[in-house]
């Protein structure tokens, strides 16, 4: 398959990997037709996805299973009005029905909408009239259906409810009914073009209301890069991505690339995660290649990861916030695997990683994916010096980046805001070292300006999260009227340590951050809480606590 994409599909070094990377996109590409379907042709039996839950239940579906189910999905949601261009929320958390759905969309011309099940009525209203949705696909839990029905009289643009609950929903049409008894399914007369939406995320939204990021028909080619090349599968893989359909980071490792690369997927649809079960699921599955943030690898190694015979995985990815040394360290020891780190946006394919022929370098980004042409800017617009800080940019002038984000869906001003000139802005803030590699410092509205001193929050955290008394914390700039501004940090103790002198406290965690990174960049404010303000992705709502200091 992928040298159906790709004219070189092996690659030894950074400077091959940039002359030689070449993606070709064909005209009209689908992602069910010339990927699931292409397989479901050239070998039917191909294992695809490995389907497994917490009920102790296992469904391995082969290309020609995946064909079946996608044709009558697409016949059964054709049958209910959905067509080209057509807005589809799926609410499906990680059942094997959100793969059925998202390929027949695909496969209809129409637009996929995936979201999570932790959406409220608000959330959904608001969704519903911002992309004029058409049609809710839903779990039939109690809970999402009572929101989504609360949210109905304000949302006029949605015509059909569908649950894929066994059990018929009052209000709904039911799924498994639907395509049971679907028609023979027939690729509509009208082929997609490239340009044309297939796939929205709503953003998490940390200072205002969700933008709706757009992506064209040819997105999931942009994550040859992730899968291939950072979580280094191939047609012998297992490989397991932790992560709910409803996040962008499904797609990223539960079937573009994946699919493309010839990888069976592991997916363990479970209520509550509990890392001893997830490593259970490693050891009972023989899963090869793993990609979940470094915070569960966190857990793994409190769970005592050298329990489980995990000598079945072979590679493993990690990205969501930088990686602590000693977990990478620890983790390396038990299972002699090194982990690689990566980095992109909702807005794009993975745009920064370490790859199989480099060295990794714990807590950094790795160096920029040769699909785009990424740099920094300062905030005077002069490209970075090696050390110094910039915001991480995308040149796009000379010509597509694959991968790289459609618009802002009806969003003009924002998108221009965002990216023009040749450049997409993508807000976040890092720096670059001698050797190329790239480190997060955060977002460029909560970099900290302090007596003539850049100070970036995750920096921060990422010390203070080392001590032990330390559960969550956020770092943001407090007004001073000698130095700016001085960092805070709001923090979440842990449950041995609430009752503990907080002067004390406070004293030890200041000390704790000088010796972790550069003394200036302590905080010189501590505030202990029961709770952080979050988006409903669990993003961290610095803004708030910005807003609450003023």
């Amino acid at each position: 398959m992928l040298d159906r994409f790709l004219k070189q599909t092996k690659f030894t070094s950074q400077e091959d990997f940039i002359a030689n990377l070449k993606i070709t996109v064909p005209t009209n590409f689908n992602f069910g037709y010339d990927v699931v379907d292409y397989w479901a042709e050239k070998e039917p039996n191909k294992n695809a996805l490995l389907w497994t839950n917490d009920k102790g239940e296992s469904i391995q579906f082969t290309y020609a299973d995946l064909k079946e189910k996608t044709d009558k999905t697409a016949s059964y949601f054709a049958s209910l009005g959905i067509g080209y261009g057509d807005m589809v929320m799926l609410i499906l958390k990680r059942r094997y029905e959100f793969w059925f759905s998202i390929i027949a969309l695909h496969k209809l011309g129409a637009v996929a909408i995936p979201a999570t099940h932790l959406l409220t009525k608000k959330d959904i209203v608001y969704r519903c009239q911002a992309a004029d949705i058409k049609m809710i696909v839903s779990v039939g839990d109690d809970e999402i259906v009572k929101h989504i029905k609360d949210a109905m009289p304000d949302s006029p643009s949605v015509e059909k409810l569908v649950s894929i609950d066994s059990q018929d929903v009052e209000g709904f049409d039911n799924f498994q009914t639907g395509i049971e008894n679907a028609a023979q399914f027939e690729r509509p007369i009208r082929k997609n073009d490239n340009s044309d939406i297939s796939l929205m995320y709503f953003t998490s939204g940390t200072t205002g209301n969700p933008k709706m990021v757009a992506h064209d028909f040819t997105y999931p080619l942009g994550h040859i890069v992730t899968a291939s090349y950072w979580h280094n599968v191939d047609e012998s893989s297992l490989h397991l991505t932790i992560a709910d359909t409803g996040w962008g980071k499904a797609v990223w490792g539960k079937l573009y690339g994946q699919m493309i690369a010839g990888a069976n997927i592991f997916v363990y649809d479970h209520e509550k995660f509990t890392p001893a079960d997830m490593l259970a699921m490693i050891e009972k599955y023989r899963i090869t290649s793993l990609c979940c943030p470094p915070t569960i690898y966190r857990f793994m190694i409190k769970e005592d990861i050298s329990r489980y015979d995990l000598s079945s995985l072979k590679y493993c990815t990690t990205a969501g916030e930088a990686l602590n040394h000693s977990v990478y360290e620890t983790f390396k020891k038990i299972t002699g695997i090194r982990l690689m780190e990566g980095f992109g946006q909702t807005e794009t394919t993975l745009t920064l990683a370490t790859f199989p022929w480099m060295k990794p370098k714990p807590g950094s980004m790795g160096v920029p994916n040769p699909q785009y042409n990424i740099d920094l800017l300062t905030p005077d617009g002069r490209c970075a010096e090696d050390g110094e800080q910039g915001e991480i940019i995308i040149r796009t002038v000379k010509g597509e980046n694959l991968g790289l984000f459609k618009e802002y869906y009806r969003a003009e001003e924002l998108t221009h805001e965002a990216w023009h000139d040749g450049i997409y802005y993508t807000g976040d803030v890092a720096w670059r070292d001698d050797d190329g590699y790239y480190w997060f410092v955060g977002r460029a509205d909560d970099v900290i300006k302090s007596s003539g001193y850049r100070i970036g929050p995750f920096e921060v955290e990422s010390a203070l999260m080392t001590h032990p008394a330390v559960v969550e914390c956020a770092i943001t700039g407090v007004p001073d009227e000698v130095r700016g501004q001085v960092v805070k940090a709001t923090v979440v103790l842990g449950a041995a340590y609430k009752n503990d002198d907080k002067e004390l406290l406070k004293k030890e965690l200041q000390r704790h951050v000088k010796e972790v990174t550069a003394p200036y960049k302590y905080p010189r404010v501590v505030e202990f809480v029961d709770e952080l303000p979050k988006t409903i992705s669990g993003k961290i709502r610095r803004v708030e606590i910005r807003d609450q200091d003023k």
